[in-house]
């Protein structure tokens, strides 16, 4: 006998729209247009996620830059309420190498096992709410600010807050949207703690980059 389908991660609209793209991308080239254009209205939370997904895991150097930016312009225009997304056309050409998406769906899988337990729709009030959307942006405009600041080993700390916010948009989750911001505050104070460890001792950090 076949084991039981799990209906709420069937319904997991983030794993299922993830998945699809990198598939997709293991098989042929896709812009961050294409992906903007696929995903409509989605299209703001699908392209972060899939934007800091991979600072969860050791990636090749060179990616924070071109992925925070764009990451950090999307979360910017959240701010300010639109719903289309915009990227300037250097950036939305860029192409994802297939390598990176074949080493993106491995990951995945263990990420995915996460959030079909933590996710589902709640509190629609807030989740569906204007002004959360916009709290929403500037929260993860903030923890980019923090994934692409040049302290190191510390990308998957605000990577986290980022996913977990662009999830519970994704899926309607207003509780988890709750704890993204209660997480953002966390981060932020362990951001700051490290901040001044290194300004009180100013030779730290070049000892610790080194």
């Amino acid at each position: 006998m076949s084991p039981p389908v799990n209906s709420h991660s069937v319904n997991l609209k983030f794993s299922q729209d993830i998945k699809l793209l990198l598939q997709r991308l293991a098989e042929q080239p896709l812009t961050l247009g294409d992906v903007l254009a696929e995903t409509s209205e989605r299209s703001f939370s699908l392209v972060i996620a899939l934007l800091v997904l991979p600072f969860l895991f050791p990636v090749p150097p060179g990616l924070t830059g071109p992925f925070g930016g764009a990451c950090l312009l999307l979360s910017v225009q959240m701010i300010w309420g639109r719903k289309s997304p915009w990227l300037p056309k250097k950036i939305s050409n860029y192409k994802f190498p297939r390598p990176f998406a074949k080493v993106m769906l491995q990951n995945l899988r263990h990420v995915t096992r996460i959030l079909e337990k933590i996710t589902r729709p709640r509190l629609a009030k807030i989740a569906n709410n204007n002004w959360t959307w916009r709290l929403n942006g500037l929260c993860i405009s903030w923890l980019t600010l923090l994934l692409i600041s040049p302290i190191p080993l510390t990308n998957p700390i605000p990577t986290v807050g980022i996913l977990l916010l662009a999830v519970a948009a994704i899926e309607s989750d207003g509780l988890l949207m709750c704890i993204g911001y209660i997480l953002t505050v966390l981060i932020s104070l362990l951001f700051a703690f490290i901040g001044y460890a290194l300004w009180m001792a100013p030779g730290l950090l070049p000892k610790f980059i080194s």
